[in-house]
């Protein structure tokens, strides 16, 4: 098997098992039984289960990153607002598991590197939604809109519909907060 595929693999299974049991009560023993795999054969790609936790934050917040990326380039109109939105809810959705563990293992984020890291992105996020001179009433409905589309897709995903059609439901309500916020820094 490929490295990349291997390395997959171990992401994967290591996600699952610390959605089941929490990452505290997960070991890279259980990750490699889980696998069928030597302890070896796992410390190969990772070291410790924060190895695995970062590479997976790294891997499936990329498109997060090319959001922002993207976005501080653009100028600070209302469409480039509403795009930065659009592509960021694909970019969410794509990394749902991840995003569950966040939700389910708030205290060990908040001691792991990537807690930090999230935040940081969370803040620039904001920081491409609002305006400089925005109320603080217009900064949290930018923090809001963002709080509500990863909040959506929690609470969304037990409800009856098409998944495309409730990412873009939670997008519209979300792009309604950035819209009021513009406009209410316009005004």
């Amino acid at each position: 098997m490929a490295r990349g595929n291997t390395r997959q693999r171990i992401q994967d299974v290591a996600l699952e098992l610390f959605g089941e049991q929490g990452y505290e009560k997960t070991s890279l023993r259980e990750i490699a039984e889980r696998l069928d795999v030597t302890k070896a054969a796992l410390y190969y790609h990772f070291k410790t289960k924060e190895d695995i936790i970062i590479s997976l934050f790294q891997d499936l917040t990329r498109p997060m990153d090319e959001v922002i990326e993207w976005g501080r380039t653009q100028p600070h109109t209302l469409d480039v607002k509403l795009e930065i939105m659009r592509r960021y809810s694909k970019a969410l959705f794509g990394a749902e598991p991840l995003f569950r563990f966040m939700q389910e293992n708030q205290a060990t984020m908040r001691e792991l590197s990537i807690g930090e890291m999230f935040k940081e992105r969370m803040h620039a996020m904001v920081d491409l939604l609002k305006d400089p001179e925005a109320t603080m009433a217009d900064q949290i409905r930018c923090f809001t809109a963002l709080f509500s589309m990863h909040a959506g897709m929690f609470v969304l995903k037990d409800m009856e519909g098409d998944p495309e059609e409730k990412r873009l439901s939670v997008l519209e309500v979300a792009g309604d907060l950035v819209t009021q916020a513009h406009h209410n820094s316009r005004g």
